[in-house]
């Protein structure tokens, strides 16, 4: 507790890349494990992580610790908030398609831990209580002729930019600490913003939500998640998986969407050839989601 409560700047930030730099290297490890890659393999690696800053960024320590190659591709994805993971994994298959040499690591990481900031203000009261710290990983590659084709495609992705709802969710900085401002309308935002997101892109493809059979909502906290199962009009069981990413693990920021994926992948048994969409949203304020098929 005397730890999570540290209010030194240069010590919450040694906190971030010591917490931060262990967590991603073992979600790696086990996404690298789960398709069969070795280290030395990876053609990219793409991070993304708002709760603390470095220069370098956390690519260059994960590298170093997985033993990754020195003519890697590497990107570092800062401030986006919790929809983080989305854009990374649509870099991710950028980076592919652009050189078309994978695989490509992409990971998530949050030390939320490292922006708690006591007070008494509703805000940072609930911030303090549904935050925590978490990694996910996952390994992208083309798709073969043969063999393996993994857990599932990337098919496409949307986002969407909202500047006017900014200041309703977003950190700043104060005594060179990151103090989350977290308002009492991000439930509403975030379930229409991320919707909007999600028609666009069904409409992209000339589908319904009917059409998707797994759904992976960002679990944001309980009232976002009925604020979004209302807007997208989404039953009790299609988001349990939601539901029980956040009982169990909280907000953990942009990894919690991949924990979603999981479970479904882990609990759910969707079938081949099921589509799914990722949703997410975050700093911005920003909405994110991602349309894949599960292989």
């Amino acid at each position: 507790i005397t730890d999570v409560l540290e209010d030194d700047p240069d010590r919450v930030l040694a906190r971030f890349l010591s917490f931060g730099r262990s967590i991603a290297a073992a979600a790696a490890r086990r996404a690298l494990a789960e398709a069969g890659v070795q280290p030395v393999e990876i053609a990219g690696l793409i991070v993304n992580t708002c709760t603390g800053y470095l220069c370098p960024g956390l690519s260059s320590y994960i590298a170093e610790d997985l033993g990754l190659r020195a003519s890697i591709r590497v990107h570092d994805l800062m401030g986006m908030g919790c929809g983080a993971a989305i854009p990374n994994l649509e870099a991710a298959a950028g980076m592919l398609a652009r050189s078309g040499e994978g695989p490509v690591l992409s990971i998530a990481v949050e030390i939320c831990s490292a922006t708690m900031f006591p007070s008494h203000e509703p805000e940072l009261i609930v911030s303090n209580c549904i935050f925590g710290d978490g990694a996910a990983a996952a390994v992208l590659d083309l798709a073969p002729d043969t063999g393996n084709h993994g857990l599932a495609r990337m098919i496409d992705f949307a986002s969407g930019i909202f500047p006017h709802y900014r200041d309703d969710l977003r950190y700043r900085t104060q005594g060179g600490r990151l103090r989350n401002y977290l308002n009492k309308r991000v439930p509403v935002i975030g379930a229409q913003t991320s919707a909007e997101v999600a028609s666009r892109l069904l409409a992209r493809h000339r589908l319904s939500r009917n059409d998707i059979g797994w759904w992976a909502i960002h679990p944001g906290g309980t009232t976002v998640l009925a604020q979004a199962a209302k807007e997208l009009g989404l039953s009790d069981d299609a988001m349990r998986f939601s539901n029980s990413v956040f009982e169990n693990h909280g907000n953990m920021s942009s990894p919690s969407v991949l924990f979603v994926l999981r479970g479904i992948l882990d609990g759910g048994t969707p079938r081949r050839g099921q589509k799914g969409m990722l949703v997410s949203f975050g700093a911005g304020f920003s909405a994110f989601a991602a349309l894949i098929e599960f292989t």
